[in-house]
């Protein structure tokens, strides 16, 4: 019987996981970040990840603060931010950031930085050495202020 037990608890975990998305609308969940979530948290973000792209601006704080592990689950976090400006628009997530208070975007600067960084944009397996002051001009001079 507890080898039932156990054998049942290890199949659910397993089914769990392998519910788990690496991607959402065209914006791919990179490795580190991924591997680091259980179902829920996956979820959560793709959920996120959704309602960012719907222009809804409140999911950026949310987004901000999520649970990325520190480090390159963190730089991840960063990569998924990018490429939601990317595909909507950096005017479109400039103006929903105007919505927002200093404390919402507080660090969004930061992630979307180390996302422009180390985040792999042409989906060539190569990290390109793209910046803020660069790639996001109207937005950088927003989270300046």
């Amino acid at each position: 019987m507890k080898r039932i037990l156990t054998i049942s608890i290890i199949h659910l975990i397993l089914t769990l996981n392998s519910c788990k998305e690496k991607e959402t609308s065209g914006i791919i969940i990179a490795e580190t970040l991924y591997v680091h979530q259980g179902y829920e948290t996956n979820k959560e973000l793709r959920n996120l990840i959704q309602e960012t792209l719907n222009k809804n601006e409140k999911a950026i704080p949310k987004m901000i603060s999520f649970p990325c592990g520190g480090g390159a689950g963190c730089y991840d976090l960063g990569f998924v931010l990018t490429q939601i400006i990317y595909q909507i628009g950096e005017e479109n997530f400039n103006q929903m950031v105007l919505r927002l208070d200093r404390n919402e975007i507080k660090g969004l600067r930061s992630l979307i930085r180390v996302g422009l960084e180390y985040g792999d944009h042409d989906n060539d397996g190569k990290v390109d050495d793209r910046k803020i002051e660069n790639e996001f001009l109207i937005l950088n001079e927003t989270l300046k202020k």
